[in-house]
């Protein structure tokens, strides 16, 4: 049995809190959160202690750390279990500040600790298996990638202002994501963007509608479109061309039962949001975590794939900002 200490007690805590006490090698064996009510509550659902950081880290029985907590926790996180010897689960991102994120896998090198990065759209059935079709020849080489990915309202414009723009809050997701599906790295990134969903979002000083393009070295395309908005649901969709055909991964609707009548034909709307929409793909995430514990795994999703995505992201950013393409190095 591995024992594991969650760091963070807030929405997505929550999530991976039922993932770990739900697989039959793992428990939460502590709680870490600086709201004492909601550490107190999560522990007493799971029978768990709270701790403080200090006690965590230094608690032998505790073989792995879950990273939840606030974004700018994360690196320091990071780095206090890699100097402890723990393995480490952390959600996206690492951090904003790509000299940080740089830093702290430094520090993780050093002491050859084990790091998932929390992507968890790598690990969703329906992507997973597209990329498995792709790799076995199905479409032959790959020539233009779409990637839809909206979410079905706007932040409040206080979250926008600390989440680090769009481009490393939102597509950071799709910028990994296509380079998980296309199996390489782009060369370079364009990026157009609006705020046509909130004014607030404009006044924060971010965009909420945004259209990114990335080419790669074999000659392929990727286009990523990203909204802040879709009435119809979390809209999630990717559709990949190659020299044979087309793969294609849909939206998860609420149900599959379609009405067909004399006057119209309809369907179910798209899953509300990541919650529903990727709920088999943080248990396969962890499932994942789980065997890299046993050591029958190395992680997929490592602190340079973390790293590669904020790049991107900034690449992104940049591009946005002086209105011209961007060279990736």
């Amino acid at each position: 049995m591995f024992n594991i200490a969650l760091f963070g007690c807030g929405r997505i805590g929550k999530v991976h809190a039922v993932n770990i006490d739900a697989h039959p090698l793992t428990q939460i064996k502590a709680v870490i959160d600086p709201y004492h009510e909601g550490a107190a509550k999560l522990a007493d659902e799971y029978d768990a202690e709270v701790m403080t950081t200090e006690e965590a880290m230094a608690d032998p029985d505790i073989h792995a750390v879950v990273i939840c907590s606030a974004t700018d926790t994360h690196a320091d996180l990071i780095e206090q279990a890699a100097r402890a010897g723990k393995a480490i689960f952390c959600e996206k991102p690492i951090d904003l500040s790509l000299e940080r994120v740089r830093g702290c896998l430094n520090v993780v090198n050093e002491n050859n600790a084990k790091l998932l990065v929390g992507f968890n759209r790598r690990y969703d059935p329906q992507f997973r298996t597209l990329k498995d079709l792709f790799e076995s020849g199905a479409i032959g080489k790959a020539e233009t990638l779409v990637i839809t990915s909206r979410d079905p309202s706007p932040p409040p414009a206080e979250y926008v202002r600390v989440s680090g723009g769009i481009f490393r809050d939102m597509s950071i997701h799709d910028l990994d994501m296509a380079r998980f599906i296309m199996g390489e790295d782009p060369v370079s990134v364009s990026a157009h963007g609006s705020c046509l969903v909130d004014p607030a979002i404009g006044e924060a000083g971010d965009i909420d509608s945004a259209v990114v393009v990335m080419h790669f070295e074999s000659g392929a395309m990727a286009t990523i479109i990203n909204s802040r908005r879709s009435g119809y649901g979390y809209d999630q969709r990717i559709e990949l061309h190659g020299s044979k055909g087309m793969l294609k991964a849909g939206n998860v609707r609420e149900h599959q039962v379609e009405h067909w009548g004399d006057e119209s034909c309809a369907a179910a709307k798209p899953q509300y949001f990541f919650l529903e929409r990727y709920k088999e793909a943080y248990i396969a995430e962890w499932q994942h975590f789980v065997d890299v514990l046993e050591g029958k795994a190395e992680p997929q999703c490592t602190g340079v794939d973390g790293e590669l995505a904020l790049y991107l992201a900034e690449c992104a950013l940049e591009s946005l900002e002086m209105h011209q393409t961007v060279k990736v190095n």
